[in-house]
């Protein structure tokens, strides 16, 4: 029991004294102003924060988001094949697939894809 509680202090203490190290010597005595300055991505936080931004780009992101949601919405349907008849999974795939290939035509219509107008 002694020495259990003997390693237990000791690790106790170890651990203390790397806290204490390295918070001491972590700290940094000198400040540079563009270090100490917010990172926006690139651009200078004192400008403006309202600058020109692409819908089309958006709307390009957001359909990259819908197919990407897309495959981790299908991929199970190769695990559930077991458990389930083949004819309930291939129609269940095949309906959502049908919809999102509708969704996309309707994209495609709508000229949302085309990005120089």
């Amino acid at each position: 029991m002694k020495l259990l509680f003997l390693s237990f202090c000791i690790s106790v203490i170890i651990s203390s004294a790397l806290i204490i190290l390295s918070t001491v010597f972590s700290k940094k005595t000198i400040l540079d102003r563009e270090k100490a300055s917010p990172f926006e991505c690139g651009f200078d936080p004192k400008n403006s924060s309202r600058i020109p931004f692409s819908i089309r780009f958006f709307l390009i992101a957001i359909i990259f988001l819908i197919f990407d949601i897309e495959i981790s919405i299908l991929l199970p349907l190769g695990l559930i094949s077991n458990s389930i008849p083949p004819m309930v999974w291939i129609f269940v795939g095949s309906s959502f697939l049908f919809v999102v290939t509708l969704g996309l035509y309707y994209e495609w219509k709508e000229s949302t894809l085309d990005w120089i107008t």
